[in-house]
């Protein structure tokens, strides 16, 4: 199927391949929208799940963070059988859905929220379980304070990739340095780990949004966005900083930097408060990477098309 996701319907998502979505991510020339949320916590609307907001709102692809495969549960969502969680969230939302892991060890992190349980380390089982589940894709990051490192995303990737071949679309990199200081910064990501994320077998590398790290400019990202794809990989820049709940001029202006840069995937995080981004700023990077019309298809759409 040569045709961009943000023209497809559910009918047509759900049976694509890997592969195909990748593609249908590519076709879209830096205008897929990808909105994160924390999955445990108490939803920002209480009866309905904060991914069903999300996607409202015009989000293409949904991750959720802190979702642990042993313990799989989406807070707002209808009862069901654990097995089940994930395909009736994406029957609610028709859109693809991906998920967090972490490849550390786990300890008490400085907040209960991310401190890490064995559902959701970056290991070879635990990704079989996920895309056992109806996951789409993996995010190999980390969450604060859980000090992951490049170099154990590289091994997680390696893992994850000889566990399921090309049955799965993985993301690796950091949004902010994840509690290790000798990764912050700049230093967050280089062309030399992009290589290493690539050659491990990483579909997508992420990167920072300019203007979430201290260092990370336009123009330095778009020189590493410009090595993602001489290395035939996509690109996603990502805000994990909490200026999701920043106003909509400031997201307005990171969405655009990312754009200028070369994204192919644009995340916006979980913490407007806690647990997703604001909802008009989702709609207002919507808006900025691709106008109203592509908008509000996107939130006009029926998931029963």
């Amino acid at each position: 199927m040569n045709k961009r996701l943000i023209s497809l319907s559910f009918s047509e998502i759900e049976k694509l391949s890997s592969g195909e979505l990748l593609q249908a991510i590519a076709l879209c020339e830096g205008r897929v929208l990808a909105g994160e949320c924390v999955c445990s916590v108490t939803p920002l609307l209480n009866d309905i799940t904060n991914a069903e907001v999300v996607a409202a709102m015009s989000a293409d692809i949904l991750i959720l963070n802190v979702f642990d495969v042993d313990e799989p549960y989406v807070a707002g969502l209808p009862q069901c059988e654990k097995k089940d969680v994930i395909r009736t969230l994406k029957k609610l939302t028709g859109r693809p859905v991906g998920i967090n892991l972490e490849p550390a060890e786990i300890k008490e992190g400085p907040e209960k929220l991310w401190s890490l349980s064995k559902g959701r380390i970056a290991s070879a089982e635990n990704a079989r379980k996920a895309k056992e589940m109806g996951i789409d894709i993996i995010v190999l990051t980390g969450n604060p304070g859980n000090s992951v490192s490049n170099q154990s995303i590289v091994s997680a990737i390696k893992e994850i990739r000889k566990e399921l071949g090309e049955d799965i679309i993985l993301i690796a990199g950091k949004m902010h340095a994840s509690g290790m200081i000798s990764e912050a910064g700049e230093k967050i990501i280089d062309k030399e780990t992009i290589k290493e994320f690539a050659q491990a077998g990483a579909d997508v590398v992420m990167i920072p949004a300019p203007g979430t790290i201290p260092g990370i400019t336009t123009e330095y990202a778009h020189k590493l966005i410009s090595f993602i794809h001489s290395m035939n990989r996509l690109a996603m820049t990502a805000i994990g900083t909490s200026q999701e709940g920043s106003d909509i001029d400031t997201i307005r202006q990171i969405a655009l930097n990312c754009k200028m840069a070369g994204a192919d995937i644009h995340h916006i995080g979980d913490s407007g408060y806690v647990g997703m981004a604001l909802p008009e700023n989702i709609m207002a990077y919507s808006i900025a990477i691709r106008g109203v019309r592509h908008t509000y298809h996107r939130m006009g759409q029926s998931i029963n098309r």
